[in-house]
C-alpha cells in the first residue's frame, strides 16, 4: 500500500493535446482488405463476448413504490482475454497485433451499449456492426519521413503521405499517434505537447439561445450568436421541404438529405471553429468555466415552442469545441454544475422561486439581469465560493457587485450600476 502512495518524481506530468488531420483514401483496395477482415476478428470477439453477458432484472423499493432496475454484467477482462485471443487467431488472416486491437473495440462497444441500456436509452439486443474503422496501434505503423507506414500482414504494408497537404507545416515536429483508417479517409492524430502556464484571466460563461454572457471578474461580456441560431433555423426550414420531398422521391431524396446534413454540420462547425479562435485570442492563459448542460432534461421541462428553440442549439459542439482549442492557447476549461445558478443570489444565497428578465433577492434587495447573475453564480462556483444562508446580511459576492449604500441604510441599487459594466460584443467584431 505505501509503496503504490510514493512520487516518482515531484514535476508534474506531461499533459498533450491530438491534433487530427484527415487524408483521402487513394489506396481503397488495398484498405479494402484490411477493413473487411478485420470486421470479421471484430463481429466474432463481439458474438463470443455477448454469449458470456449477463443481464438481470431487480425490482428496487424507493418511497412505497417499486422500481425496475436493470443491471448487467460483461465478462472481466484479465479472465476471458488469453481463451478470446485464442479463438480470433484461428480466424485471423491480419497480423497478430489486430486481433487485440479486435478485443479492445469490443469491449468498448459493449460498455458503450451497457451504460445507454442501463439508462433505458438503448434496448437489449446486442449491437450492430454498421461502419467498421480500423484504428491502427504503434506496433504497426512506422514514421517515414512525411509518410506512414502500416502493416496489414507480414510483409504487407501501406504507405500514406501528408507532404503536399495544407497542414503538413502546422504538424512539423509533431509526434503521430495511431492512424485511424476508413473506407473513405486516413485520419492522423499528432501529439503536441502542452506548455506548463498559469492562468492569468478568469472567464465564466452562461449559455443562452443568442448569447453568451460572461463575467471576467471586472466586467460582464455578451457575445452574440443569434447569427449561428439562424443558420440552424434556416437549415431546419431547409431540411423540413427536402424531407417531404423525400417521402414521394425515396433515391433523389436520400442523396439531398445527405448533401444538405453534411451542408448544415459543415457551415455549424466553420462559425464555431472561427468563433472559438476569436474568443481564445482575446482571452488567452485564462480559466474558462461553462455548465454542464443537459439537453435532454431540458427538452422534458420545456413546452413545445421552448423544445423547438433548444433543438436549434448547437451547445454542447460550442463547449467541446472550446475545450479542444483551450489548451492550445494556454487556456483551461473548467465544467460547473447550472442548478440554481439564474435562480440564486450571488450575495446571501437566497433562491427564489420565480425568476423573470430580471433576478430580484428576496432577501438583500440584490437586483441584476437574469442571464448576468447566471455567469456571476458560475464564477463564484468556479473560485469555489460556498452561499451562506443560515446568517443574514452575509455578503460574498465579488468587489464590482457591492454597490453604493445609501446613507439611510437601505439597501443598494445594483440593477443600473452593473448594466453600466456589461459589453456587448458581436461575432464580426471579435473576429
Amino acid at each position: 500500500m505505501l509503496r503504490s502512495l510514493r512520487l516518482k518524481d515531484f514535476a508534474p506530468e506531461e499533459e498533450y493535446v491530438y491534433l487530427t488531420y484527415s487524408l483521402k483514401n487513394d489506396k481503397k483496395e488495398e484498405t479494402k482488405i484490411l477493413l473487411e477482415n478485420y470486421k470479421v476478428l471484430l463481429q466474432k470477439a463481439l458474438d463470443w463476448l455477448w454469449d458470456k453477458t449477463k443481464v438481470e432484472r431487480r425490482e428496487v423499493k424507493k418511497s412505497k413504490k417499486v422500481f425496475k432496475k436493470l443491471k448487467i454484467q460483461l465478462p472481466k477482462k484479465k479472465e476471458v482475454y488469453k481463451t478470446l485471443r485464442d479463438e480470433l487467431e484461428k480466424i485471423n488472416v491480419l497480423a497478430s497485433h489486430y486481433a487485440d486491437k479486435a478485443i479492445s473495440d469490443a469491449f468498448s462497444i459493449l460498455k458503450s451499449w451497457k451504460r445507454r441500456a442501463e439508462k433505458g436509452q438503448a434496448s437489449l439486443r446486442k449491437p450492430r456492426l454498421k461502419k467498421v474503422y480500423v484504428r491502427v496501434k504503434s506496433t504497426l505503423r512506422k514514421v517515414e519521413g512525411k509518410s506512414v507506414r502500416i502493416t496489414v500482414r507480414p510483409y504487407e504494408y501501406i504507405t500514406f503521405s501528408w507532404s503536399n497537404t495544407w497542414f503538413s507545416r502546422r504538424i512539423k515536429g509533431l509526434e503521430l499517434g495511431e492512424p485511424v483508417i476508413k473506407e473513405d479517409k486516413v485520419y492522423l492524430p499528432f501529439r503536441y505537447k502542452l506548455p506548463r502556464t498559469t492562468p492569468i484571466d478568469f472567464l465564466s460563461v452562461d449559455t443562452n439561445l443568442y448569447t453568451l454572457d460572461a463575467y471576467d471578474g471586472d466586467k460582464f461580456v455578451t457575445f452574440s450568436i443569434k447569427e449561428l441560431y439562424s443558420l440552424k433555423y434556416g437549415m431546419q426550414l431547409k431540411m423540413g421541404r427536402i424531407r417531404s420531398f423525400a417521402s414521394k422521391h425515396t433515391k433523389k431524396g436520400k442523396e439531398l438529405m445527405r448533401k444538405y446534413s453534411h451542408r448544415e454540420r459543415n457551415r455549424v462547425l466553420d462559425y464555431v471553429h472561427k468563433f472559438v479562435n476569436s474568443l481564445l485570442e482575446m482571452y488567452p492563459l485564462a480559466l474558462f468555466a461553462v455548465e454542464k448542460l443537459d439537453k435532454q432534461k431540458m427538452f422534458d421541462e420545456a413546452n413545445d415552442s421552448l423544445s423547438k428553440k433548444i433543438s436549434r442549439t448547437v451547445w454542447r459542439t460550442l463547449h467541446r469545441v472550446l475545450r479542444y482549442k483551450a489548451p492550445l492557447y494556454g487556456s483551461f476549461v473548467k465544467e460547473v454544475d447550472p442548478y440554481l445558478t439564474s435562480r440564486s443570489c450571488p450575495r446571501c444565497g437566497w433562491v427564489s422561486r420565480k425568476v423573470g428578465r430580471t433576478f430580484r433577492c428576496e432577501r438583500c434587495g440584490f437586483t441584476l439581469d437574469r442571464q448576468l447573475n447566471a455567469s456571476l453564480n458560475i464564477y463564484l462556483k468556479m473560485c469555489g465560493f460556498p452561499y451562506i444562508r443560515d446568517i443574514p446580511r452575509v455578503w460574498v459576492g465579488v468587489i464590482p457587485l457591492k454597490g453604493r449604500r445609501r446613507r439611510n441604510g437601505a439597501m443598494p441599487r445594483d440593477f443600473g450600476e452593473v448594466q453600466g459594466l456589461r459589453i456587448n460584443m458581436k461575432y464580426y467584431e471579435i473576429l
